[in-house]
């Protein structure tokens, strides 16, 4: 097997007018908020978007993910068939993100080889996953690659790159390359511009990408159960099939972990359809005691702090989540994962719900927590506000 890990890739862009109206959210933010996505879908109108190639998680439920998939399916075949694409073959994109609080963060598209990449607890791969991946919510993720004609990333790998030897000193080569898109984001999301690496330099970034040295290259910061999905449909696909094959490979985004615009943030747990005094009561009793870590809750204007019994921010998240996962079985109750201190303060304010306020993760700590300990439970971090997550908008074929 192959020591690469990273490499350019065939990369695909519209020719569209109205860049904006093409460039859409990840799919998993704003999973309560339907008006986000009825605002999206009102600005984008009829135009391009890769808003006909997702499914808001905001809108699932019922048939709506049947209904999605044909539709998502009808659409990519329709771009790749009336022209609305450009591609730059053996390309990577250096973009420069410009966030909602002004920072700049820094990245490089381009695609990783599934065979290096393993999403199991224990992993000891190159490329592994930062949470626990839920098997559960595999299977539609996965029949969805299956039948997809393009891949459409939103996923962001972390490397430990100290010496800021990779993605940083292109910022100062930029003006050398092509420049493929420079827009202002929907939906307030910043400003975002790609350059086109290609060739020699290509070469050299990827080569650089792949000599980096310790336990683990990558990391999976957002989007781990899409490319976990992504890596369970090649697993089928090469028992019976080529070793080397468009599937093998999936389009990410590089950030440095060192990046100063990098920031780990806190998702929030809201519980929605509980008596909240109890809640709590019982949530104090199950998992409270002395510890380093805590979190916080909110009800009807209401709130208070619990101390939780774990040594360290992972064993807390855990705790917590363990207890809710509980709860939800024992009572059917609904639970969301939200993004933003507002938007959970708004939601926990409805009455028989319950918003709880987890500790953030100090970013220093990412790779050695994930490396001494395993993956985090899922939904433990997020890179950056909502906002500021990654939008679709570079596309790949599949197929």
């Amino acid at each position: 097997m192959s020591e690469e890990i990273f490499r350019p890739a065939d990369i695909l862009l519209p020719d569209v007018t109205d860049m904006q109206a093409w460039s859409v959210i990840a799919c998993d933010q704003f999973s309560s908020e339907r008006d986000y996505w009825d605002r999206v879908a009102s600005r984008v109108g009829d135009a391009p978007s890769t808003l006909r190639m997702i499914l808001p998680e905001a809108y699932l439920g019922g048939s709506a993910h049947e209904h999605f998939a044909r539709e998502i399916s009808i659409a990519m075949r329709s771009y790749l068939g009336t022209g609305v694409f450009s591609e730059y073959k053996d390309s990577l994109v250096y973009v420069e993100r410009r966030l909602s609080n002004g920072r700049t963060r820094r990245g490089l598209v381009g695609a990783i080889d599934l065979d290096r990449y393993d999403y199991s607890p224990d992993s000891r791969a190159p490329v592994r996953a930062s949470e626990m991946t839920v098997p559960d919510r595999l299977p539609p993720r996965v029949a969805a690659r299956a039948s997809a004609a393009l891949e459409l990333p939103h996923v962001i790998a972390l490397i430990d790159d100290a010496e800021m030897s990779v993605i940083e000193p292109l910022e100062g080569q930029k003006n050398s390359f092509e420049k493929l898109y420079d827009f202002d984001l929907m939906e307030d999301g910043g400003h975002i511009t790609g350059w086109r690496v290609t060739g020699g330099e290509a070469a050299r970034v990827a080569k650089l990408v792949n000599g980096l040295r310790g336990a683990a290259a990558m990391i999976i910061g957002d989007g781990n159960h899409s490319l976990a999905a992504a890596k369970t449909h090649w697993d089928g696909l090469k028992r019976n099939g080529p070793e080397d094959a468009a599937a093998r490979y999936a389009l990410v985004e590089l950030n440095n972990v060192y990046d100063p615009a990098v920031e780990f943030k806190a998702i929030h747990r809201v519980v929605f359809g509980v008596n909240a005094h109890s809640f709590v009561r019982d949530m104090e009793r199950a998992i409270g005691g002395p510890g380093r870590c805590g979190a916080e809750w909110r009800s009807s204007g209401e709130g208070g702090k619990i101390s939780v019994a774990a040594s360290c921010i992972g064993d807390a998240i855990e705790a917590v989540q363990s207890f809710v996962d509980g709860i939800s079985e024992k009572t059917g109750c609904r639970v969301d994962y939200i993004h933003g201190d507002d938007v959970l303060e708004s939601l926990s304010s409805a009455p028989d719900t319950v918003g709880i306020i987890m500790p953030a993760m100090g970013k220093s700590d990412f790779f050695g927590t994930v490396l001494s300990r395993g993956v985090f439970p899922r939904k433990s971090f997020s890179i950056g506000e909502s906002r500021d997550k990654r939008y679709y908008l570079e596309c790949r074929k599949i197929v």
